[in-house]
């Protein structure tokens, strides 16, 4: 709350009365008060935070070239005098580097994030920042994953004759297939014709050069981050947010810069096609918001979530009932969709059997899933009684999630009913909701809800929680993507960590470190 200012001073009174006169109360400064000191320039970056970002990418690319997802056979580090980085200290202390990176990451965009509102910088500086941080994460290696060598062989699979939705990386032996993770060797694609086309170009190109494949598959996926980038402002302003604001709080976020575009992860291109979709229906291109909605869902089924609010957003502008104009915008929407769907589908040269494919990723169990952890929680406390198997429990904990999220969808859904920038809204609240209640959740899937939910007005206290989550997301994975979620240490002082600098977003100074001078009692007199 905004200190008022104190009653004038009736100057009529005498300098005794005055004296005598009990001073007022001095309310404490509110965090907009404590953020609007003078300085910086609208247009211009913040110099301090920007440099800092950078020396921390410097930092996680110099450390991931020996602790993150490193390839089997490096020609640079594999049998040289730079090989000592891979093993032994030499990989402890890249390990440190890549976490004094996130540390720094983090630190320089909590004050990125105070310039922003405090309204001392604009759209652009954020925007000019974030892409200096991540500039670096282009040519590292991947960052706390490796899912973009399953990528580059399940490309390079229909390219030698097999269907990537029936078999898995292993029937295709080489330089790709050495450096897929040994759990989803055998696993068939999960991920939409769409991708399996844009995975079979940049094999196509990389050829048998895993590290130009990296780096073009980088590439390629950074399209969906110019469309984020090109579809926000007008989207925030049409969803009631700040573009600035959801800048920072959407590309210039750790999970963008490390997990992203440092890990290379398809989920980016969904995020752009999203947003593009949204401002398409917005402006009132509906067929062509149903389109690249359709693309997105071509790229992960998980995107196919937001059809159904666009079809709303199309029948509010049509005339009679709600069930008319819903009915009469579905039948639009399908006629779009299916031959959209059918020509990706043609043109990457496989079938539907990704469908089925769709359950691969269930195979991880892991608590970060709010089901799966709720049956494992159950778990643990029955085995106080006696030994049980664990599955029965995380298969009643995902059921019960299932029917959850149906009914969260269908609520939404019916209170979106009248279109515009709330059913949008209430789409990026349902993808957020699936990432959570999926069997299955890893960190980069918040990412199809916060295509949407970053351009909606956000209060200081709901940017306290983002910083927590987004900071905390960055550490429950290995640099080199093996999951920590078991290891109580790293999450412990991440949890602690985040939280400091949840904090410090509104309070520059939580833990009162800087020394106030007292004022003297003699001159106060």
């Amino acid at each position: 709350m905004t200190a008022q200012p104190s009653s004038p001073v009736d100057r009529s009174e005498s300098p005794d009365r005055r004296a005598a006169a009990p001073a007022e109360p001095r309310q404490a400064p509110s965090w907009r008060t404590r953020l609007r000191v003078p300085g910086g320039v609208w247009g211009s970056p913040p110099r301090g935070p920007l440099l800092l970002g950078v020396a921390a990418s410097l930092l996680m690319v110099l450390g991931g070239y020996g602790a993150g997802g490193v390839i089997v056979d490096d020609p640079l580090l594999t049998n040289s005098p730079l090989g000592f980085w891979r093993y032994g200290h030499g990989r402890e202390i890249a390990t440190a580097l890549v976490y004094l990176g996130v540390g720094l990451l983090a630190w320089a965009w909590v004050q990125l994030g105070r310039e922003v509102l405090a309204r001392r910088i604009g759209g652009r500086a954020v925007l000019t920042t974030a892409a200096a941080w991540l500039a670096p994460m282009l040519v590292s290696p991947p960052l706390f994953t490796r899912d973009v060598f399953s990528y580059l062989a399940q490309g390079a699979l229909p390219l030698a004759g097999f269907d990537p939705y029936a078999v898995g990386p292993e029937a295709l032996p080489g330089i790709f297939t050495d450096n897929v993770h040994y759990f989803w060797q055998d696993t068939p694609a999960p991920y939409g014709p769409l991708f399996i086309l844009y995975a079979k170009g940049v094999a196509w190109l990389a050829g048998d050069q895993i590290i130009l494949g990296v780096v073009l598959m980088r590439l390629a996926l950074m399209v969906g981050l110019v469309l984020l980038v090109r579809a926000l402002p007008e989207l925030s302003r049409r969803m009631g947010g700040r573009p600035s604001l959801a800048l920072w709080i959407v590309v210039a976020n750790p999970v963008m810069i490390i997990h992203m575009v440092g890990g290379g992860h398809n989920d980016l291109l969904v995020m752009g096609l999203l947003a593009t979709a949204a401002l398409a229906a917005l402006r009132g291109q509906h067929a062509w918001g149903i389109v690249l909605a359709t693309l997105a869902m071509a790229v992960k089924a998980s995107a196919g979530v937001a059809l159904p609010f666009l079809v709303l957003v199309w029948a509010a502008t049509m005339a009679g009932t709600v069930a008319v104009r819903t009915l009469r915008a579905t039948a639009y929407g399908v006629a779009i969709f299916v031959p959209v769907f059918a020509l990706c589908t043609v043109v990457a040269g496989v079938g539907l059997g990704w469908l089925p494919a769709l359950s691969a990723p269930s195979m991880i169990v892991n608590w970060l899933s709010l089901p799966t952890g709720a049956g494992q929680l159950v778990h643990s406390i029955i085995l106080i009684i006696g030994p049980v198997p664990m599955q029965p429990f995380v298969n009643v904990g995902r059921a019960i999630g299932a029917l959850l999220l149906l009914a969260i969808a269908v609520k939404q859904w019916w209170a979106a009913r009248d279109g515009g920038p709330d059913a949008m809204r209430r789409a990026g609240i349902v993808l957020l909701a699936v990432a959570l209640l999926s069997p299955t959740t890893l960190p980069w899937y918040v990412s199809w809800g916060m295509a949407l939910l970053a351009m909606v007005d956000w209060s200081p206290r709901a940017l306290q929680v983002l910083v927590f989550f987004s900071l905390w997301l960055m550490i429950v994975y290995y640099p080199d993507g093996e999951a920590a979620l078991y290891d109580l240490l790293v999450l412990g002082v991440g949890a602690v960590l985040s939280a400091l600098a949840a904090v410090s977003l509104l309070r520059p100074d939580p833990l009162g470190l800087r020394r106030v001078p007292r004022p003297d009692p003699v001159a106060a007199g």
